[in-house]
């Protein structure tokens, strides 16, 4: 078999085709766990809000821990014990989740590391658990036959902790700039989203900035060989342009090597369409998109890492937004935040358990299907974009969505019917449906079709034993 050979130009890398496993896949878990769990406090911006001092982070961290020369959000580090930390025991939990991919945060936007890099002191190799974090997931994770995948967020670290320069603080100690540096003062205004997403911030990154992030990205592909390397969002800055097509023609060449379908994933406009997969902070999209994409979101609403406050999602929202993205060809990556000490919240293994119970039984219109002709019907609208995972208002039994596998289809209802349903979609002279069943259940489902749809009876909701009580789905 003749193996493509990418070079660092967007013509060859528009050769790329997304691996089939990932299509197929659907349902992935994201980490985010690196010091910022340890304050608990606000969200894993702790990091940056912490030395800004219109921040409530800023005097919050003041009452709690002491001033910014004393202690710093360096002194975290060793307080990220993981003693509890168990590969084998997030693997498993993961796997009795339903998901087919495991993706832990390899470096957030505080520049420290979790795994072990040679590129740096600051990681959690050699400081903090002083563990190979991702790399004893990776091997954790395979042993379940699911897929590694790591995340980088180390392109904002440019100006992270540029508040630290603003008044006394240990960001301005040079034996921290291994951890802070180069915090340079970026000049956009950080509570304006728009500013946010400008292409042309100045001062731009400078080479040596642009070398190391190459450097850092290739080093976790060529150590940890991930399916899928997740950047955020700031790669789309103008000068990261020809660094972005270097390491996509380095991780392409790599999965050509390894024999492994593998991706990026990007957000906005940072790839060309189709050179890499669009994903979606906390949104989803109001139609089918003809290239594969995926939602990242989180099951507390207020925060992606650890925190003591959570504003948790609802089992039943998250797998009616799976189904949702699923049905329009994308899949869904949840995030979990486990505690300093390597534990997942409780609340959340439950959350997880639950989304998996719901996928041992309808799972068969998930994994490995694709869109139909539509996504669905419904008069409940899915706001479109990022971090409108909160915008929508709840399900309705008429709101419904589709997928195929050969020559079956699934409709899932996303809320469960007062004995009728009707789907409209499906008019005799649409599709020629010859059987309905409801997974899960052995009871008879009694339908009829004509022009108009189909309509048929559902059982009583409380005599669906091993149905969950969120979608049901109608094969």
């Amino acid at each position: 078999m003749t193996r493509t050979q990418y070079e660092p130009t967007w013509e060859s890398l528009a050769q790329y085709e997304i691996p089939q496993w990932y299509k197929d896949a659907k349902f992935g878990i994201f980490i985010h766990w690196g010091p910022y769990c340890v304050p608990a406090f606000g969200n894993e911006w702790y990091p940056r809000r912490m030395y800004l001092q219109d921040d409530p982070a800023f005097e919050h961290h003041r009452k709690t821990w002491g001033e910014h020369t004393d202690f710093g959000y360096k002194d975290f580090i060793p307080m990220l014990t993981a003693e509890k930390f168990d590969a084998a025991e997030w693997a498993q939990l993961f796997k009795d989740a339903g998901a087919r991919f495991v993706m832990p945060v390899a470096e957030h936007h505080d520049g420290f590391p979790m795994y072990d890099s040679e590129l740096t002191d600051w990681c959690a190799a050699k400081l903090g658990p002083k563990r190979d974090i991702c790399g004893e997931l990776a091997d954790a994770v395979r042993a379940q036959d699911m897929v590694f995948a790591v995340s980088s967020h180390r392109a904002e670290h440019w100006w992270f902790f540029d508040g630290g320069r603003g008044f006394p603080s240990d960001v301005q100690d040079p034996a921290n700039d291994g951890l802070y540096g180069p915090a340079v003062e970026a000049s956009k205004d950080k509570t304006n989203r728009a500013e946010w997403k400008q292409k042309d911030w100045t001062p731009r990154p400078d080479a040596k900035f642009l070398e190391d992030w190459l450097a850092r990205c290739c080093e976790l592909v060529d150590k940890y060989r991930p399916q899928v390397v997740w950047f955020d969002w700031w790669i789309e800055q103008i000068v990261f342009e020809p660094y972005l097509q270097r390491f996509a023609a380095h991780y392409y060449n790599r999965g050509e090597e390894w024999g492994l379908g593998v991706a990026i994933n990007h957000k906005y406009d940072s790839y060309p369409e189709g050179v890499a997969v669009f994903d979606i902070e906390r949104g989803q999209l109001s139609d089918i998109r003809k290239f594969f994409w995926q939602n990242d979101t989180s099951v507390s609403k207020n925060s992606w890492g650890y925190i003591e406050d959570h504003d948790y999602k609802q089992t039943g929202d998250l797998i009616a937004d799976l189904v949702d993205i699923v049905s329009k060809n994308g899949a869904l990556l949840l995030n979990v935040g486990p505690r300093a000490d390597g534990t997942i919240p409780e609340t959340e293994q439950r959350m997880l358990r639950e989304m998996g119970q719901w996928l041992a039984v309808h799972g068969e219109g998930i994994y490995d299907t694709r869109p139909w002709r539509i996504f669905g019907e419904g008069p409940t609208p899915v706001p479109e974009g990022a971090f409108t995972d909160t915008a929508r208002e709840a399900f309705t039994p008429a709101d419904i969505r589709f997928t195929q596998k050969g020559n079956t289809l699934y409709a899932f209802l996303l809320a469960y019917p007062q004995d009728q349903a009707r789907i409209e979609s499906l008019g005799s002279g649409e599709v020629a449906v010859t059987d309905v069943r409801m997974l899960g259940s052995d009871e008879t489902i009694r339908w009829s079709q004509d022009a108009g749809g189909l309509s048929l009876s559902a059982p009583p909701q409380q005599s669906k034993q091993a149905v969950c009580a969120y979608a049901i789905e109608l094969k």
